[in-house]
C-alpha cells in the first residue's frame, strides 16, 4: 500500500496533512483566547452585558478548537517516534526539551485555568474569572514561544555541537532565541489574530447579509475590522523583515520563493507575478515580473544582488514550483486582508459599515482567507527548508525510521480517514454554531446601541464574552 510513493515520500506527505490539520485550531484558539480576554476585560469596565453575551458565544467556539487542537497536536507528535525516530535520536536533546517546555509552562497552565475559564460563571467572582480567562490567553501565547522555538532552531540552528553524530547543546539562550524566532513568532502570533479576526468578521458579516441588525453583531463586526486594520498592514511589515532575515541566514530557499535562478550581478533582480519554475530544465517559465523590484524588496536597493538558485548543488534546492506559489498565495490574501480592512474603513467614515452589502459579501468571502494563508505560510517555510530537517546540519532522507513505504501508506490512509471523520464533525459542529451566531442572554433583545456607541467601544479590537457571574433571572436587563 505504498501508493506509488517511496517511505520518505508518505511520511513527508503523514506529516503534512497531520500538521495541517492540527495548526489551524492553535491558530484560532490563540485568536479566540485573547479576544475573549478583551470582552471580558470590556464587560468588567462597562458592564454592558453587550460583551458578555458575545463572550458566551465565541468561547464555545473556542472550546472546540482548543480541545481539536490537543488532540491533533498528540497525534502529531508521536509520528516523531514512529516515521522519524531518527529525527529524535540526533537532534532530540535539543527539541525534546524545548517542547517539553511548552507542556511544563503552556499546557498545565491552559489546563489549569481553562475549567474556570469555561465553567467558572457564578462561582468565582468576576475578577478572579477574569484572572482565569488571562491565564488561557497568556498561556496559548507560551504554547506559540516555545513550539515556533523549536521550530526556528531547526531553520536556523545554533549553540550546539555534533558529538559521534548527535547533536549536543551547548547555550540554551542561544538555541532558545537563534536568528529567525523573532520574526516567525510575530508572524505566527499576527497570523493567528487575523486568523480568529477574519474568522469573527465573517460570521457577523453573515449574520448582517441575513437581516440582524442587534448590537451583537454589530460590535463584533466592528471590532474584528479594527483589528484587520492594525493587523494586516502589520503583518505585511513583519513579513519583510522575515524575508530579509531568510536572505541572510536561508538563500536557497528565499531564491526558490522567487524563481531566481540566475545571480544578477549587473542588475536587479526581478520579481516574478507569475511564473512556473521548471526544476529540471532550471529555469522560470512564462515570468512575467517587474523590473528592479525583487532586488527593492529584499535588499532595499534597486540593484541589490541576490543569490539564484544555480549557486547551491542539485540536491540543496527546494522545490521552488510549491514555494513559488505558496507564498504567492499567502501574500496575495494578505493584500486582500488589506483591502478589506481599508474598504470597511471608508465605510465607517460614510455611516455605512453595518448597511454596505458589498463590504459584507467581502468579509464572508475573506472568512476562510486567514487559514489558506496560514497554511501557504506554512507550506512556504518547510518546503522551503528542503532538503534539510535541520538546516544545514541533517538531511530529512536521514531523519526517517526504517520503516517501510508499505506501513507508511497503510497509517497515512488511516490517519486520512480518522481525521476527516473525527475533526470534520468538530468542524462541522463550529460552523453550525457560527451560524446560529450570538444570542442575547443576558442583554435585552430590545437594546439597542447607535452605530457611533458601538464604534466607539469596539475600537478595543479583540473582544467576545462569557456568562455574568449574576444569576441572569436576577438581573435587570438594560434599557
Amino acid at each position: 500500500m505504498s501508493l506509488g510513493f517511496t517511505a520518505l515520500e508518505l511520511a513527508r506527505i503523514q506529516f503534512a496533512f497531520t500538521v495541517s490539520f492540527h495548526i489551524i485550531f492553535p491558530a484560532i484558539s490563540i485568536g479566540l483566547a485573547s479576544f475573549l480576554a478583551v470582552l471580558e476585560w470590556r464587560w468588567l469596565k462597562t458592564k454592558d452585558p453587550i460583551y458578555q453575551d458575545l463572550f458566551k458565544f465565541w468561547v464555545k467556539i473556542f472550546a472546540i478548537a482548543f480541545g481539536m487542537g490537543v488532540v491533533s497536536g498528540v497525534v502529531m507528535s508521536y509520528q516523531f517516534g514512529t516515521n522519524w525516530s531518527e529525527f529524535s535520536r540526533v537532534a532530540g536533546s535539543v527539541t525534546g526539551p524545548l517542547l517539553t517546555y511548552e507542556v511544563l509552562s503552556a499546557f498545565f497552565l491552559e489546563a489549569g485555568f481553562l475549567g474556570i475559564m469555561l465553567f467558572g460563571w457564578g462561582r468565582v467572582g468576576p475578577r478572579a474569572h477574569f484572572f482565569a480567562t488571562c491565564m488561557v490567553a497568556i498561556g496559548t501565547c507560551i504554547s506559540m514561544f516555545w513550539i515556533l522555538s523549536s521550530n526556528s532552531w531547526m531553520q536556523t540552528p545554533q549553540g550546539f555541537l555534533i558529538e559521534n553524530g548527535i547533536i549536543v547543546p551547548q547555550d540554551w539562550f542561544a538555541i532558545v532565541f537563534n536568528p529567525s524566532f523573532p520574526y516567525r513568532l510575530m508572524h505566527m502570533a499576527a497570523a493567528a489574530f487575523l486568523v480568529s479576526a477574519l474568522l469573527v468578521a465573517a460570521t457577523s458579516a453573515w449574520h448582517l447579509l441575513k437581516g440582524r441588525r442587534d448590537a451583537l453583531v454589530k460590535t463584533s463586526f466592528s471590532m474584528a475590522l479594527w483589528m484587520l486594520l492594525v493587523l494586516a498592514p502589520l503583518q505585511m511589515f513583519i513579513g519583510d523583515l522575515h524575508g530579509l532575515n531568510t536572505l541572510k541566514h536561508q538563500p536557497a530557499k528565499l531564491a526558490a520563493i522567487e524563481g531566481h535562478w540566475e545571480t544578477n550581478h549587473d542588475e536587479g533582480m526581478p520579481l516574478y507575478l507569475f511564473g512556473i519554475p521548471d526544476m529540471q530544465a532550471e529555469e522560470t517559465k512564462y515570468a512575467i515580473g517587474i523590473p528592479n523590484l525583487g532586488s527593492l524588496i529584499m535588499t532595499h536597493t534597486l540593484d541589490g544582488k541576490v543569490l539564484g538558485l544555480k549557486e547551491f548543488a542539485p540536491e540543496d534546492r527546494p522545490n521552488s514550483l510549491i514555494v513559488f506559489w505558496s507564498f504567492r498565495i499567502m501574500v496575495g490574501l494578505g493584500v486582500l486582508m488589506i483591502l478589506l480592512a481599508l474598504f470597511a474603513l471608508f465605510q465607517r467614515k460614510d455611516g455605512k459599515l453595518f448597511e454596505n452589502k458589498w463590504l459584507q459579501r467581502f468579509a464572508v468571502l475573506m472568512g476562510p482567507a486567514g487559514f489558506i494563508a496560514l497554511l501557504a505560510g506554512w507550506f512556504t517555510t518547510e518546503v522551503g527548508r528542503q532538503p534539510w530537517v535541520v538546516y544545514g546540519v541533517m538531511r530529512t532522507k536521514d531523519a526517517l525510521s526504517p520503516v517501510s513505504a508499505e506501513q507508511v501508506g497503510f497509517t497515512l490512509i488511516i490517519f486520512v480517514v480518522v481525521y476527516c471523520v473525527v475533526f470534520g464533525v468538530g468542524i462541522y459542529y463550529m460552523l453550525k454554531l457560527m451560524h446560529l451566531g450570538p444570542q442575547f442572554i443576558h442583554s435585552s433583545v430590545n437594546d439597542t446601541h447607535d452605530d457611533a456607541t458601538v464604534i466607539q467601544a469596539s475600537k478595543r479590537p479583540l473582544s467576545t464574552f462569557t456568562e455574568d457571574a449574576e444569576d441572569p433571572e436576577q438581573k435587570e436587563p438594560k434599557q
